[in-house]
């Protein structure tokens, strides 16, 4: 074997022998938080998600997004797309930079369904065959596939194996369906992983209700997965697979170093940002800290920023400035814990308050702490946020469709006399000297004051 061969070799040895995984992100698993999370334990890491369609067409999209080094390796690439000749043709372009190439079949967001790609595919099982079979024959890496469950087990078990059944050689589960995001999340279920596991013949990595190191060991326990994934708990603790909790500022300002070595998107370092200082820009007194870093716009300014909270902590460390839930002071990395779906939009308050109480064991391991004010600010806004929603659900209202102008496909004006678009409206009264009061148009009535004018 070549010396290349030996190295893809060894880097797809450690792919599917990844027990650390830092899951793919849009825009914010990019080159320097990749890196960062590797010295902190992460095994494997993906790229964001990539249209498939774009990266095919676009040079620009391909060279500033695949962007990454010797010491980002294994690595897989991931690609969403609905089109099996186009995901083959931008995997072969990635190819050459990475370890094994992933179809995005578990983004549930409004774009997706948009562009017809992630979680929405997940319904149609030839589609997603085609594109995973010619991608694997054709390709010299290896195909996997990062999912969403379906609602009953024993229909996710069966997308599996087909998955599998059509050249997936690594499968990545979210234990959430498409329909649990953002307020709705809920907790992932681990049974539905477990079943996958238990079903299938290739590496599983597990995806959800993952915020820390106990939390990894409680779930390689339960499923029995090869490994486990983590995306939101480690924007919070970029260290969290090495179960410590860094200071705020020593995180900060390596990913801020590993930015200016390997440059990226502002938008994205600031977002990072945003989330490793999260709990203490949630305080108070940190509120201008908070503003100065939404309108940062230098590295200068960051650098500058870090270095006021560094002084304003580090000599304090020993005060007790915890607060209520939180198991360790803010200053210190550590997850942040969404709030549970809101009791009014699915009628079971019990429910709720389980997962409520399910969360907080798992957080702090205790079962009698108090909520803290801001949370429950938070949850409050959420709440009433969801409830308008709801409204909006239970009565929406009916859109009615624009009059068109009679002489035109436009709409025409409201308040027209002639039923006509401003356009056309403009000609008629011009041309037959008339007056539109809707379009304030009054041409008929000027000329009628110039002719009394005249006589006068």
């Amino acid at each position: 074997m070549s010396k290349e061969e030996l190295e893809a070799k060894k880097w797809k040895e450690q792919m599917f022998a990844a027990k650390y995984v830092v899951a793919p992100m849009v825009d914010q698993s990019e080159l320097p938080f990749r890196l960062l999370c590797r010295k902190y334990g992460a095994n494997l890491c993906y790229t964001p998600m990539f249209n498939a369609n774009i990266f095919v067409k676009d040079h620009k999209y391909r060279r500033d997004n695949l962007v990454t080094c010797q010491y980002d390796r294994p690595l897989i690439v991931q690609f969403c797309g609905n089109n099996a000749n186009i995901f083959l043709e931008a995997a072969r372009m990635a190819v050459p930079y990475c370890d094994a190439i992933d179809l995005n079949i578990g983004c549930p967001q409004s774009i997706a369904r948009r562009g017809h790609y992630g979680a929405f595919l997940e319904e149609e099982w030839d589609l997603l065959f085609s594109i995973i079979n010619l991608a694997s024959k054709e390709l010299e890496v290896p195909i996997t596939c990062k999912i969403r469950v379906f609602p009953e087990i024993e229909k996710t078990v069966r997308y599996a194996k087909m998955l599998e059944s059509a050249g997936c050689q690594l499968i990545a589960v979210h234990g959430r369906t498409k329909e649990q995001k953002g307020p709705f999340t809920g907790l992932a279920s681990w049974d539905h992983i477990k079943a996958i596991k238990e079903n299938v013949n290739v590496p599983v990595f597990a995806n959800g209700n993952i915020q820390s190191l106990a939390d990894v060991e409680n779930c390689l326990k339960a499923t029995g997965v090869n490994g486990v994934m983590s995306a939101e708990g480690i924007l919070h603790n970029p260290a969290l697979f090495t179960g410590i909790h860094y200071p705020v500022w020593t995180i900060a300002k390596e990913y801020l170093k590993l930015t200016e070595q390997y440059p990226c998107t502002f938008s994205y370092i600031r977002g990072h940002l945003f989330k490793i200082f999260h709990h203490l820009l949630q305080m108070e007194e940190n509120i201008p800290w908070r503003d100065c870093l939404a309108k940062a716009n230098t590295m200068n300014h960051l650098h500058k920023l870090v270095s006021e909270i560094e002084a304003k902590y580090a000599m304090n460390e020993s005060q007790d400035c915890m607060s209520a839930t939180l198991p360790v002071p803010p200053y210190l990395c550590q997850p942040y814990f969404r709030p549970p779906p809101a009791v009014s939009l699915i009628d079971s308050s019990k429910n709720s308050s389980d997962t409520d109480m399910l969360c907080k064991q798992r957080q702090f391991g205790e079962e009698n702490d108090e909520i803290e004010t801001q949370a429950a600010k938070c949850a409050l806004r959420k709440e009433r946020k969801l409830k308008k929603l709801q409204k909006k659900i239970d009565c929406p209202r009916k859109k009615s469709k624009p009059s068109i102008c009679e002489s035109c496909p436009n709409p025409k004006g409201q308040k027209c006399d002639y039923n006509l678009c401003r356009a056309c409206c403009r000609k008629k009264v011009f041309s037959e000297v008339l007056d539109c009061i809707g379009h304030g148009l009054l041409l008929k009535n000027k000329q009628l004051k110039k002719a009394k004018q005249i006589v006068v």
